[in-house]
C-alpha cells in the first residue's frame, strides 16, 4: 500500500488543504502548533473509528467542535477526508479512492457519506465498491468478476449504525474484497506514541508481542520474540547497538524469578548486566526503534514525531536511512522532525514543510520550491538550507 494524496477540509488546522505525489519516505518540519501532529493525527483519528466509532474517536479529540477548524459552523460544515492509495485488490494494483465526510445531526455526530471507489478496467470512471450515506447504502460483492459491467455487478444493500465506519463492518467479510482489503491495512497502521517510561520496567510474559505497540511497553515481548524466531534480525540489531552504543555488548529479554520479563543490558566492562531501569533513554529509545524498523512483516503506514529525541545528533544519518529502507520494504513511513542533522539525510522530494497563515495550515513542497531545489543541485543539504531560513514560513513569527 502507497498513499498517493490526502485531501482533508476542515480537519482541525486544515481548513482545506490537497498533498499529492506523496513519497515513500516523507520527512515534514515546521514550527511548533503548525500543524505536524495534526497532519498524523488524521490516520490516527481512522485508525479509532474503526476501533470504535466515529463519536469515540472525537470524544478522544475533544468532539465534533474541536475537531471542526475554527470559524467554521458545527450546524452545516462537515470534516472531510480523503486519502488516495495504491493497493492489490484481486491480485491487481489499482488506484483507491477512500472518502469520508463527517456532520453533526441534533447534535450528534454522523458519517453523512463515505465511499470507496476504484476503476475495474485501465478506461472510465471509478466505480463505486462501498456507498453509505447516514448509516444506509451498498457493497459489491463480485467486484472481481471482470467480464460483467459495471451494470450487472451485485450490489448487497446494508445498514449499520449512523455514527460507524461502513467498512467497519462490511470488512470483516471477504466478500467486500475493497473494503475488506482496506480495514485490514488500517487496523495495521502504526502511529507513534512511544514513551520511554512505558517501555521500561517489568512485563507480563503475555500479550502481543510480534509488533512494537505504539508506546512501546511491549518492547521486551518483542525482544524475545525476534531473539527465538528471527535470531537473524536480532543478532542484526544487536549488531548495530554496540556500534551505536558505547559500551552496550548485548540486550537480552529476561525471564525473571517471578514469572515477568525485563530487558538487560550488557556493558562490556561488567560481568553483571544492567535491568533497563538502569540505563539511558536514549539507548532504550534507540533499541525499540531498531526492533521497530527491524520488523519482519513491516506495517504498510508507519508515522513517528520527532526521533531525534533523546539520540546523539550523529545518529540521524543512519536513522533516517533506516526509515527510508523500511518504507523501501513496503512500509510507507511520515516522519516529523526539528533537527537539521536528520534532515540533511533527507532527499529533496522526501521533504515538505508547514505553514500557519490567517490561522489554517498549508502545506509546501521542498521540490516545488525553485530555490531550494537549485541550492541542493549544487550539492547544499536540506538541514542547512532550513536553518539559513530558505523554508519560507516554516520559521516560528
Amino acid at each position: 500500500m502507497k498513499i498517493e494524496s490526502i485531501r482533508l477540509k476542515n480537519f482541525k488546522a486544515f481548513k482545506d488543504i490537497h498533498m499529492t505525489d506523496i513519497p515513500p519516505f516523507l520527512v515534514v518540519v515546521g514550527a511548533n502548533g503548525s500543524g505536524k501532529t495534526t497532519l498524523f493525527d488524521v490516520f490516527g483519528f481512522l485508525h479509532d473509528c474503526l476501533r470504535g466509532n466515529v463519536r469515540q474517536a472525537l470524544d478522544k479529540r475533544g468532539r465534533f467542535v474541536e475537531v471542526l477548524s475554527r470559524g467554521c459552523n458545527p450546524a452545516t460544515d462537515q470534516i472531510q477526508i480523503e486519502l488516495q492509495f495504491r493497493m492489490e485488490i484481486t491480485g491487481v494494483e489499482r488506484l483507491v479512492t477512500y472518502s469520508l465526510q463527517i456532520g453533526q445531526t441534533n447534535a450528534q455526530p454522523v458519517v453523512s457519506r463515505e465511499t470507496l471507489r476504484y476503476k475495474r478496467g485501465r478506461y472510465g470512471r471509478p466505480f463505486h465498491f462501498l456507498d453509505f450515506t447516514h448509516g444506509e447504502g451498498y457493497a459489491i460483492t463480485n467486484e472481481e468478476d471482470f467480464s460483467k459491467p459495471d451494470e450487472e455487478l451485485d450490489r448487497e444493500n446494508q445498514k449499520v449504525s449512523p455514527d460507524t465506519l461502513a467498512i467497519k463492518g462490511l470488512g470483516q467479510f471477504e466478500r467486500f474484497k475493497a473494503a475488506n482489503a482496506f480495514r485490514q491495512l488500517i487496523e495495521n497502521w502504526h502511529v507513534s506514541d512511544f514513551h520511554i517510561n512505558a517501555a521500561r520496567g517489568r512485563k507480563e510474559a503475555a500479550g502481543d508481542s510480534e509488533h512494537l505497540s505504539p508506546t512501546g511497553e511491549n518492547l521486551p515481548l518483542v525482544a524475545r520474540y525476534l531473539s527465538e524466531q528471527h535470531e537473524d534480525i536480532f543478532t542484526k540489531i544487536l549488531d548495530t547497538m554496540t556500534r551505536r552504543v558505547p559500551g552496550v555488548s548485548k540486550v537480552e529479554s529476561k525471564l525473571m524469578d517471578d514469572g515477568y520479563l525485563a530487558l538487560s543490558f550488557q556493558d562490556g566492562a561488567f560481568r553483571t548486566p544492567f535491568l533497563d531501569r538502569y540505563v539511558s533513554d536514549g539507548t532504550i529509545k534507540m533499541f525499540a526503534y531498531l526492533v521497530l524498523l527491524h520488523d519482519p512483516r513491516p506495517h504498510p503506514l508507519l508515522c513517528v514525531e520527532e526521533p531525534e529525541n533523546h539520540l546523539y545528533p550523529r545518529l540521524m544519518t543512519e536513522l533516517a536511512e533506516e526509515f527510508r529502507l523500511y518504507a523501501n520494504r513496503g512500509g510507507q513511513v511520515f516522519v516529523s522532525t526539528h533537527s537539521p542533522d536528520f534532515l540533511n539525510a533527507v532527499a529533496l522530494d522526501e521533504v515538505c514543510w508547514l505553514v500557519k497563515r490567517n490561522g489554517y495550515t498549508e502545506i509546501c513542497r521542498a521540490k516545488d520550491d525553485a530555490q531550494i531545489a537549485a541550492y541542493v543541485a549544487e550539492g547544499d543539504q536540506l538541514g542547512y538550507l532550513w536553518k539559513q531560513g530558505f523554508f519560507t514560513g516554516a520559521d516560528p513569527q
